[in-house]
């Protein structure tokens, strides 16, 4: 394993935390927010010292493979969580280091899981950078750094497999650093109009960039008690648009650009996700306008899209508690945390296109027993998938399951609810947020114990990683000589 370019890449990285550190600093000096401007500075100053000098000689050997860019894609965010967690800590926000670092992890994966139990008050600067956790963790903090630091183009493509969510990791453009830049002008530009919109709608600019950032990194934090719901109809419809949008893999924005619509609507994991999508929400609108919980049916189906794109989408918002819906909407939204959004989108949860191979591998399977001689492939948006993803798929179905159930066993020590501790584990290892029963408020995880938090922290880095990178960390082999 090549030690040094690890360090090197780690070195490079803090650096890259302490410039991130600028936003809510300025943030800080406009609100007149001494003890935040002292921390954030502090902070800042420190990260940008100790990475330039750790990463001012690159290494002369900086040749890289799968084993390297895992484990330093499973660092990368476990380091970025500690120092992001700072912060909190220090200025008061979270006392406990452990709430601290639980907080700042459900960000950076944009989960959306919270233990704090009021935002209300909370300083500016840092609400501002608990949001901002969650754009930067949405598209990935190592495409960033591929899009800005030289690497070589060839090593740099690990990096991205390691990080970036789905089955399949591909180029849109020869150099994997160009593919970064993409990713982040496509990113930046979704960022910039749905600021321009929701300023438009009504709020403050400080809430635009906010909910801005929890949307289209499919997070979930809210800037107030009352989260969305007490926000216009007009900005909810908004925020609606552009998380089903951040669902959408962003292969499809890019063959839009490049004008090419046949290739972007070739996509079949969006037409199923869309698809599911509607007829859900349907299904949900029907059922909570008989049951009495919304008075009007555009109201019905307005919650009810707005709670489904934001659990399909995984990113945790909510206009209304939907632990009072009933119980065919909630194991319906159950469902719906499992399954996740598009692959190559800032969403988690298990992705469509997982979902489609495994349906059509089954469906060729069913058919070999009627017809033995067949020789049938599996075929996404037109063309074959190879055997060896298939492969994979199956495998990250199973390690999955596996991670599911020993959690849900772990956390069961803290006495809480069956309904509880399965909805809470699927909603950190799916990158969702809040989960069905959860103790006291909607969603809330502060009544869980530190090691629950640990076990919980885990499937939260896992499900953004997609499994691999942090058991490869823990393997005895990767580190054996």
């Amino acid at each position: 394993m090549n030690h040094k370019i690890i360090r090197y890449i780690l070195f490079r990285l803090i650096t890259l935390i302490g410039l991130l550190m600028i936003l809510p600093t300025i943030v800080a000096i406009i609100y007149s927010e001494s003890k935040s401007f002292s921390v954030f500075l502090g902070v800042l100053i420190t990260c940008i010292i100790v990475g330039s000098l750790g990463s001012r000689k690159k290494p002369e050997n900086i040749v890289f493979y799968a084993k390297e860019g895992f484990v330093v894609t499973s660092l990368s965010w476990i380091l970025l969580s500690v120092i992001g967690a700072i912060p909190f800590y220090l200025t008061g926000t979270i006392p406990n280091f452990v709430d601290a670092l639980f907080e700042t992890v459900s960000g950076f994966t944009t989960t959306g899981a919270s233990i704090l139990t009021a935002v209300d008050g909370m300083d500016y600067s840092v609400q501002f950078w608990r949001t901002f956790s969650h754009w930067i963790g949405g598209m990935g903090v190592l495409v960033f750094m591929i899009a800005i630091v030289p690497l070589a183009d060839g090593y740099s493509m690990h990096l991205m497999r390691a990080e970036a969510p789905g089955p399949i990791v591909g180029k849109f453009v020869p150099k994997v650093k160009d593919t970064a830049k993409i990713l982040y002008l496509i990113y930046f530009g979704i960022t910039l109009v749905e600021i321009i919109a929701l300023k438009i709608s009504g709020l403050t600019l400080y809430e635009s960039i906010t909910l801005t950032f929890s949307t289209v990194g499919t997070g979930g934090f809210a800037v107030t008690n009352a989260g969305i719901g007490g926000y216009p109809i007009v900005s909810q419809a908004i925020i609606i648009i552009f998380m089903a949008l951040c669902g959408v893999n962003f292969s499809v924005y890019y063959f839009l650009i490049t004008k090419r619509p046949k290739e972007a609507l070739r996509c079949d994991e969006m037409r199923w996700y869309f698809g599911v999508m509607m007829v859900s929400a349907s299904l949900i609108a029907v059922n909570i306008y008989r049951a009495g919980i919304t008075q009007t049916p555009f109201l019905s189906f307005h919650h009810a899209m707005f709670t489904t794109v934001s659990i399909m989408t995984t990113t945790g918002f909510g206009t209304l508690d939907f632990n009072v819906w009933p119980q065919f909407s909630r194991t319906l939204l159950f469902l719906l945390t499992l399954l996740g959004a598009c692959a190559g989108s800032t969403g988690g949860g298990f992705k469509f296109s997982r979902l489609l191979i495994i349906f059509r591998t089954i469906k060729n399977e069913l058919s070999f027993v009627v017809h033995p001689r067949s020789v049938k492939k599996v075929y996404m948006d037109g063309h074959s998938v190879e055997s060896t993803t298939v492969k994979s798929v199956f495998n990250y179905l199973g390690i999955y399951l596996l991670i599911m159930c020993f959690s849900i066993l772990l956390i069961s020590m803290d006495g809480f609810s069956f309904e509880t501790n399965v909805t809470a584990v699927a909603a950190t290892l799916n990158n969702v947020g809040p989960g069905l029963g959860m103790v006291g408020t909607t969603g809330n995880f502060s009544q869980f114990s530190a090691f629950s938090k640990i076990v919980m922290m885990f499937d939260m880095l896992a499900g953004r990683l997609e499994l691999l990178p942090m058991l490869i960390l823990l393997s005895y082999k990767t580190w054996k000589k």
